[in-house]
């Protein structure tokens, strides 16, 4: 892989650049917590990432989903059916994970929204990674409870929905990192921004639901955030969300 594409944030914990979408692995001991995939067409870049920290993929604890669009699920359903690898995601999302509605942005959309700078780019790179495949997961589990999961790193849930009905970022307290899914972003190849940001509005469910879900991480330590689209974001978590506030 790219030297480029995979950075250690912090001891045993990577970020990982896919072709658009970024993912995260949580290292300690032999085992990994992975959040996120990436898209169907990313799965090259996620088994190579995995072989670039010394693992494989049945070292694997558990796949942790920040919600379950395309572009973030797309191997879950591989590891899971090839080595057992269990998925967990929060209960609302877990049957937008098994695909019985889908809260995603849609082909009319996209092209009602085809003027702005950048979407076409992004239309066909989605198109060329999967992102109109069908990537169900068979079994998702919802968190077991509130509080940190008995998974390496010991990543906390922090509900966050408004992208999707069941979105949620995870957060690492003992080393100040915040991992923010789609509910906060640094960049995306269709927003004129860089830095702390919303998605463009079209990509959200519900647009005012997911400007609220802001506050759940103003009370959090953290100075280091590591978003589903764009680079590490290094700062307060307080004055990110600030940022983001401003863009909207």
């Amino acid at each position: 892989m790219q030297s480029d594409r995979i950075a250690e944030i912090a001891t045993g914990i990577h970020l990982v650049h896919g072709s658009n979408t970024n993912w995260i692995m949580i290292a300690d001991g032999d085992q990994v917590t992975l959040v996120d995939t990436g898209y169907p067409g990313d799965r090259a870049q996620l088994l190579e990432g995995l072989a670039a920290i010394g693992r494989r993929p049945g070292d694997v604890a558990a796949i942790l989903i920040t919600h379950a669009h395309a572009d973030h699920i797309g191997s879950a359903e591989y590891l899971h059916v090839a080595h057992g690898t269990p998925v967990l995601t929060h209960a609302a999302e877990v049957p937008h994970a098994r695909r019985e509605f889908l809260h995603q942005v849609t082909v009319g959309k996209v092209l009602a929204n085809s003027w702005r700078p950048g979407v076409i780019p992004w239309a066909l790179h989605a198109l060329r990674s999967g992102g109109t495949r069908e990537t169900p997961v068979s079994k998702p589990r919802p968190f077991p409870g509130e509080g940190p999961l008995d998974l390496p790193g010991h990543p906390v849930p922090v509900p966050s929905p408004g992208h999707t009905g069941g979105h949620s970022a995870f957060h690492l307290p003992h080393v100040g990192v915040l991992i923010t899914g789609d509910a906060l972003a640094t960049g995306h190849p269709t927003s004129r921004h860089q830095g702390p940001q919303l998605l463009p509005g079209w990509f959200d469910k519900d647009r005012n639901r997911a400007i609220r879900s802001l506050s759940a991480f103003e009370s959090l330590e953290a100075d280091v955030i590591l978003p589903g689209h764009g680079p590490v974001h290094r700062g307060s978590v307080r004055g990110a969300v600030a940022q983001a506030r401003e863009r909207v």
